[in-house]
């Protein structure tokens, strides 16, 4: 019974083939984790991140400008507009006179 040199060859080489496959799908899985884990991570920072420039901001809110000064604008601001109101309501007397003269005039032109 002589063993030929291919049959070796099968014997030997398919095992070691499956091996290296099985590493191969061992290490792609492996990598696969890895970069979800780092993804789920990074995603993680970027939101705590986020989130810690939320607060930062609305601290700054709080904080940047004294209230006192916003009460100041406020009033200033709604006396502006209290004047505009006010010459608003001025031309509207002024352009409305003209037209109630005109309505007297034809109301006396067909008497």
């Amino acid at each position: 019974m002589t063993l030929e040199p291919n049959w070796w060859i099968t014997v030997v080489e398919a095992p070691i083939v499956a091996a290296l496959f099985h590493m191969i799908h061992g290490l792609r899985r492996d990598l696969q984790e890895r970069i979800e884990r780092s993804d789920q991570r990074e995603n993680d920072v970027v939101n705590r991140t986020r989130d810690a420039l939320a607060d930062f901001k609305l601290e700054v809110a709080r904080t940047y400008v004294p209230l006192s000064l916003i009460r100041e604008v406020d009033r200033r601001l709604s006396q502006h507009l209290l004047r505009i109101e006010e010459k608003l309501e001025e031309m509207h007397r002024v352009n409305a006179r003209p037209m109630r003269l005109r309505e007297r005039g034809a109301e006396e032109d067909e008497s």
